[in-house]
């Protein structure tokens, strides 16, 4: 399914002539360098193609011939275009095969286009490259800079001849290369297409998957004996035709692409997502929004989740979001294996379904806030929330991914989150219960009543509920108006009962509310404000009221409760 989904969005994508999409046996490729040569073969110049500063500096995309495929220590030369060591001979490493591989790409430039050896553009190249190309070049010092920094890290380059109008000689014989991987191979059934045809025995790699090699990783992949079946080798064993092979594995290093729209990272898991089909202009464009609501808006337009956020809110509202069942949506995780890809998970459904679940996670994260706060959160800021000192890097690593998945299901959040942020409020170094904590725990109890719905178990409400009974959120409230009470007696106070009681109170309440009740009275008389006192012991005796006694511990559940009631309660002291 995973390939029939990616088979289509390259159908899709190549039927839209503004993508520019690169038709079978070609690729797009960032190449930094263009040798120039002139019709007799003599080299010109050495053109940079990248344009930029800094890590933004990048190459200048060019369509070439499909990159070959090489394992280990094979060697197999692309058309037209390749490193330093393929193209010109050049040794920047001190191998001992560079020989070889030179040898190889100049016998496979005559090979494919030995029917067009007469053309200009063929002549010219071979010329050149049978006459010491690489001295050729250093004899030119005005491009000494740029031929070095070729050199180091063996970049790839590509051929343009003088005085031609095309951006490269890819360009000039276009026309007359052929696909030669579709010629001799096994004949079989393809499991994408039900046709007969030529079968792939290897995958194009896949690349742009956050840790996986620079040359790419394969995401079908049969290289060792005990992967194979029915004495079928490679991906023989998962027959798909080349046309098929081709068009998945180029729609999915489209949508992995550098800048890539359609891409996000998740904790260590990339993550891709595309619709069946493009939407028209009247309806909602889940696709065109989807990373707003997981990643952090970039610096230059912080406000782009929030207006995702509610402009999926008005899309719910109005009925703009397509309803028809046919109208698929797809997510995809990849994390690196080695050399293969890993599906860490892959969700589909409709349009309408990854809408409303992603509407319920922010309705569940949804509190009541302070001004300055952000309206909604992102989700590195949940994670950030759960971890020591705020870091990414102290993120459980599957946490990241399974929480995007819980979303994407519409199921309860994964309990290592609940563990996770109950673990940093109850921290002696923290003990703070901030929005973004109260929001991550009312969502997860949330969350776990409407799936399991054990009787008696009320949903927790955006603000204070002073009809909420139960015994974790009315202990919460109780203790937040008793730090409230010693504030107001202690006016600039450095420490109050949270800092040295927060844990225990949550944790084991009848080991500690009695001697803070206590403690309690010895405030109240140092009041000045008589009708504070009697405030004070009216919010008291309201809580009170719906609680039997005191349990000696509470649950992790109940101590979720507990932050929040407290929460609730520390924020309405702020309401006028």
């Amino acid at each position: 399914m995973i390939l029939q989904a990616l088979y289509e969005y390259y159908q899709r994508a190549a039927s839209d002539p503004e993508r520019h999409v690169a038709p079978e046996g070609f690729e797009w490729k960032e190449i930094p360098f263009v040798v120039v040569v002139n019709q007799e073969g003599q080299f010109r110049a050495l053109e940079d193609t990248r344009e930029g500063t800094g890590r933004n500096r990048r190459a200048k995309s060019f369509l070439v011939p499909q990159a070959a495929k090489r394992t280990g220590k094979s060697i197999n030369a692309n058309l037209l275009w390749d490193n330093v060591e393929y193209t010109l001979g050049a040794n920047p490493r001190n191998r001992d095969d560079v020989v070889e591989r030179h040898e190889e790409f100049k016998r496979r430039l005559l090979d494919d286009l030995s029917h067009v050896a007469n053309l200009p553009a063929v002549k010219a190249i071979k010329v050149f490259l049978e006459n010491n190309p690489v001295q050729q070049i250093e004899k030119h010092k005005e491009y000494a800079e740029s031929w070095e920094e070729a050199l180091e890290k063996n970049l790839n380059i590509i051929f343009r001849i003088e005085g031609n109008e095309d951006t490269s000689v890819c360009d000039t014989l276009r026309p007359f290369i052929s696909d030669k991987s579709k010629e001799g191979g096994v004949v079989g059934l393809c499991l994408m297409t039900g046709e007969e045809s030529q079968i792939s025995r290897l995958h194009a790699p896949i690349k742009g998957v956050q840790g996986t090699n620079t040359p790419g990783g394969a995401l079908v992949s049969f290289n060792l004996p005990a992967f194979e079946s029915f004495n079928k080798t490679q991906n023989y064993n998962a027959p798909i035709s080349k046309s098929v092979a081709f068009s998945y594995t180029t729609g999915l290093n489209m949508l992995l692409a550098r800048n890539s729209p359609n891409k996000m990272m998740v904790g260590d898991v990339t993550v891709v997502f595309w619709s069946k089909r493009r939407p028209v202009s009247a309806e909602y464009d889940l696709e065109a929004n989807f990373s707003a609501f997981f990643a952090d808006p970039p610096k230059d337009d912080s406000d782009r989740g929030v207006l995702a956020v509610k402009a999926l809110y008005e899309a719910v509202y109005s009925g703009t979001i397509p309803v028809d069942e046919g109208d698929r949506f797809y997510v995809l995780g990849l994390s690196p294996n080695a050399a293969r890809i890993a599906v860490r998970f892959w969700k589909i459904g409709t349009i309408k379904d990854f809408a409303y679940r992603i509407k319920q996670h922010f309705d569940d994260m949804d509190i009541v806030r302070g001004p300055k706060d952000r309206e909604y959160l992102t989700l590195n800021q949940i994670l950030k929330a759960t971890a020591l000192g705020y870091k990414m890097d102290n993120v459980p690593p599957n946490l990241a991914g399974a929480v995007v998945e819980s979303i994407l299901d519409g199921m309860p959040y994964p309990i290592t989150l609940l563990h996770q942020c109950i673990r940093r409020v109850r921290a002696r170094a923290e003990q703070r219960v901030t929005r973004t904590r109260a929001a991550i725990l009312r969502g997860y109890v949330n969350r776990i009543n409407r799936y399991y719905k054990p009787y008696g178990k009320e949903e927790i409400t955006m603000s204070l509920d002073r009809t909420n009974t139960s015994p974790g959120y009315r202990l919460g409230r109780l203790f937040a108006v008793l730090e409230k009470i010693q504030e107001e007696a202690n006016p600039g106070i450095n420490a109050t009962i949270r800092d040295r009681f927060y844990g225990a109170a949550s944790s084991s309440p009848v080991t500690v509310f009695p001697q803070l009740l206590k403690l309690k009275n010895h405030h109240l008389s140092k009041l000045t404000n008589p009708g504070r006192k009697v405030n004070f012991e009216k919010e008291l005796g309201e809580i009170f009221d719906g609680l039997k006694d005191l349990p000696p511990h509470l649950s992790m559940e109940d101590q979720a409760r507990f932050a929040i009631g407290y929460y609730h309660q520390r924020q309405s002291f702020f309401k006028r």
